[in-house]
């Protein structure tokens, strides 16, 4: 299907501990919604629905496999038909060899849905059997056997990635060390060290958004020294991020209180990125849990 095409159906199946739930994972942060062990039979009037959904479901994954059991007798039929009313989709096959399904079970525990009261090397048998016709129609093939992780994740992104909604989004976050360390930054910078507006009565209760305020910090030579620095790391490190596929990235800025140093460090972050074009947003987190009755509407 081409990538333009507003509605995108991709039908994931393949053996059992081949892998299809990790890759229907990568799929879901590509912004597909997905459907896991939903009876072919479904599968028609569930994609009509879609197309009806007014544009709100436009990437679709649908799990069929032998968990449905009699229901998956019908699947090759419902792919026939779908091909004979030209209904459009890609079929992506999971697979792994033998051994190494043998061994993914064996250190999960789990029984084989094809053989769930004898031998799994029997169910892989009876499943590679039943699953045949399906591999034969797939669009795509990918054996798990040997991949790691972020390969099979690569490999998703390849294949059913898209320019849209998928660039990594980056939240720049201030906060103050008094309140604690936000547990979900990627990357912390304690800006302690810089000048503090807070020893000056007029700027006490201002933010570091305000011009008066950040002009003040922003005059020393520290100050200015480390900005340097640190326009120089964020213009090496995001793109790196970027290329290692990283949906998130959460920079977190910390001062003592959260109001001053730390949310202007964030503010020259922010704009720097986004001048760049990076999909970021800005956060105050401890801004209002500081004596901040004036001036409030002239943060950022």
């Amino acid at each position: 299907m081409k990538k333009e095409d507003k509605f995108r159906l991709v039908i994931v199946t393949g053996m059992s501990g081949g892998g299809k739930t990790q890759a229907c994972r990568y799929m879901e942060d590509l912004g597909y919604f997905v459907v896991d062990n939903l009876p072919a039979v479904f599968i028609p009037k569930f994609v009509e629905l879609c197309k009806h959904a007014g544009g709100h479901v436009g990437k679709v994954v649908l799990v069929v496999d032998t968990r449905s059991r009699e229901f998956f007798d019908t699947f090759i039929h419902t792919l026939d038909d779908m091909d004979r009313d030209d209904v459009p989709y890609e079929m992506l096959f999971m697979d792994a060899s033998d051994p190494v399904i043998i061994r993914r079970y064996k250190e999960t525990r789990r029984r084989h849905p094809m053989a769930p009261s004898s031998r799994i090397s029997d169910g892989i048998a009876k499943e590679r059997e039943r699953l045949a016709p399906a591999r034969a129609k797939a669009t795509y093939i990918i054996d798990t056997s040997e991949l790691k992780k972020v390969e099979l994740r690569d490999k998703i992104h390849r294949l059913f990635g898209t320019n849209e909604g998928e660039q990594m989004s980056i939240n720049v976050l201030s906060f103050g060390f008094k309140f604690g360390m936000p547990l979900d930054a990627d990357l912390v910078l304690d800006v302690r060290f810089l000048p503090n507006p807070f020893y000056i009565e007029s700027m006490r209760h201002k933010s570091g958004a305000v011009p008066e305020v950040a002009e003040y910090i922003a005059k020393w030579p520290v100050t200015q020294e480390f900005l340097k620095h640190l326009d120089g790391m964020l213009d090496f490190l995001v793109p790196q991020y970027v290329k290692e596929g990283k949906s998130q990235l959460v920079i977190a800025v910390g001062c003592t209180g959260g109001m001053h140093r730390s949310v202007f460090t964030a503010k020259h972050i922010y704009d720097r990125l986004a001048a760049k074009g990076y999909p970021v947003k800005i956060e105050h987190r401890d801004l209002m849990k500081n004596d901040v009755r004036e001036h409030v509407r002239e943060e950022c």
